[in-house]
């Protein structure tokens, strides 16, 4: 599938384990390093399948997609095709998981995302809250290697993970805390752990006051939930089936209760 822009995407398709009438759809957006064919993430979707059918895909210069990743800006384009493609199977609702640099994607997304493209239910795991954050010695050697023609020689050579050799310029990307600021009503299921070595747990209060402010500030209802989980680290590579589980019921709950609901109208 094509992204806006003409990047390829590189999409995986999981049947729901069981018919579900309601067409439920999980769509999950992987790590900086991740990718759809990575164990871990396979995992995630394999357990997900419990829950409803579910789209996973390669973002912009990662596996077999084409062109180069920008660290989560134009990511949102590819988050869009893939949610595109989920409607095209059928979707009846939508739930966005992403993991890291694919948590912040989700927040974008569904930030900026029109009527017709905007998820029913969103789920950030482990996520920056802001931009540029290097507190921590991972971040700093991440930082490191995205900023040099060395250190991208690495990623691309190691990682598979082709990353672009231009700088963002102003105005920035929005940042996931501005993005979960636009977010309410839409269900957001915010996760993070006290062992995360790349963004401590101040990241995952920030988006959860964001959503919070942005709720009030709109005289709209607040529907976010924050999960800070004992002894789990970062992302995929911390994310075993039970957790996968626990998010499959919450986004369950979460629909059904959206949808009892009066429908709303976005707010900018």
């Amino acid at each position: 599938m094509l992204a806006d822009d003409g990047v390829r995407i590189s999409v995986a398709y999981d049947a729901a384990a069981q018919p579900d009438p309601r067409g439920t759809f999980f769509v999950v957006s992987h790590g900086f390093t991740g990718g759809w064919r990575r164990p871990d993430n396979r995992a995630i979707a394999l357990t997900l399948k419990d829950f409803g059918g579910v789209v996973s895909f390669d973002s912009r210069g990662h596996g077999e997609s084409s062109g180069v990743t920008t660290i989560g800006d134009q990511e949102v384009l590819d988050l869009d095709a893939a949610l595109g493609y989920a409607r095209w199977l059928g979707a009846g609702r939508l739930v966005t998981v992403g993991f890291s640099m694919g948590g912040s994607i989700v927040l974008r997304q569904a930030a900026l995302a029109d009527a017709a493209r905007r998820p029913d239910a969103v789920v950030s795991v482990s996520a920056a809250g802001f931009w540029f954050y290097k507190g921590t010695p991972p971040m700093r050697l991440l930082h490191r290697a995205v900023g040099t023609r060395t250190g991208r020689a690495v990623l691309r050579t190691a990682f598979g993970t082709r990353v672009t050799d231009q700088e963002w310029t102003d105005p920035l990307p929005l940042s996931p805390s501005e993005s979960a600021a636009m977010i309410p009503p839409v269900p957001l299921l915010v996760v993070h752990g006290d062992r995360d070595t790349y963004f401590p747990v101040e990241h995952a209060r920030t988006i959860e006051a964001g959503a919070a402010e942005g709720a009030r500030r709109r005289g709209v209802e607040d529907n976010t939930t924050a999960w800070v989980l004992e002894g789990f680290a970062h992302a995929e590579s911390a994310t075993d089936a039970d957790l996968v589980a626990r998010i499959g019921a919450w986004a369950t709950d979460a629909l059904v209760h959206s949808a009892a609901r009066q429908p709303w109208e976005h707010q900018a």
